[in-house]
């Protein structure tokens, strides 16, 4: 998982330097495609119940599953990318947000926090804790900053599968839930919205999930194991 986490991380770094006005979410799932062929590692979001790239392409009202398409990134667009590998049937997934070019402020802020909230959550996941800490962490993030977040979507676990138990919310209490041990593995996804809504709907494609009232939205992700001393991100460069 290690090695697959590295795949992803490159993946991440490798698309962000492609980011520019003028470049189509098309443009980016190529060059994922190219560092999965370089590191001989196999796309986990390809194929995935039909899905047809090897990331999630989601800009401004977006929150997650974008499809990869000709559209155009324009300046200020605010863009969140989701992305995973598989090695040698073990898997990585992780997502970041950023500005195309140069953005608002109110729009940065936005990906800031939602940073911050897959940070609190990582720092929760200890041996001898519980799952709801994770939850009950990133909460504590985003309800003070006033942002909303989707109540139908969330982390997961993740090992030989892209998708396992359990569920991750974002949403928790201290202390209730599963204990953590020492060997787990999840994926932390914070989705913030910017209004303080928490409505969402699904585009006609099937995949895409946009915010109900047009308002930004921001994505963040990471695989992260539950060490003996702590936590350790996995999909960090």
């Amino acid at each position: 998982m290690r090695a697959a986490g590295r795949v992803v991380a490159e993946m991440h770094e490798a698309i962000r330097q492609a980011v520019r006005p003028g470049v189509t979410t098309l443009d980016l799932d190529a060059v994922a495609r190219e560092v999965l062929r370089r590191r001989q590692a196999a796309s986990n979001f390809l194929g995935h119940r039909g899905f047809s790239g090897v990331i999630c392409a989601s800009v401004n009202d977006e929150v997650i599953h974008g499809i990869p398409s000709e559209r155009v990134l324009d300046e200020g667009d605010l863009l969140s990318i989701d992305c995973g590998a598989i090695v040698h049937g073990w898997h990585g997934d992780a997502a970041f947000s950023m500005l195309v070019g140069s953005g608002s402020a109110a729009a940065q802020l936005l990906i800031d926090t939602a940073d911050r909230a897959l940070a609190a959550g990582i720092a929760a996941m200890v041996p001898g804790g519980h799952l709801g800490d994770i939850g009950a962490a990133i909460d504590a993030v985003v309800s003070l900053a006033g942002y909303g977040s989707p109540h139908d979507y969330c982390g997961h676990g993740i090992g030989q599968a892209m998708h396992e138990e359990p569920d991750v919310e974002n949403r928790g209490r201290h202390g209730k839930g599963p204990l953590l041990e020492s060997g787990v593995v999840l994926a932390v996804e914070p989705m913030l919205i910017a209004s303080g809504d928490d409505d969402v709907y699904e585009l006609s494609d099937g995949w895409t999930i946009v915010t109900a009232d047009g308002s930004l939205a921001a994505h963040a992700e990471h695989t992260i194991l539950v060490g003996p001393h702590g936590p350790e991100i996995l999909t960090r460069a």
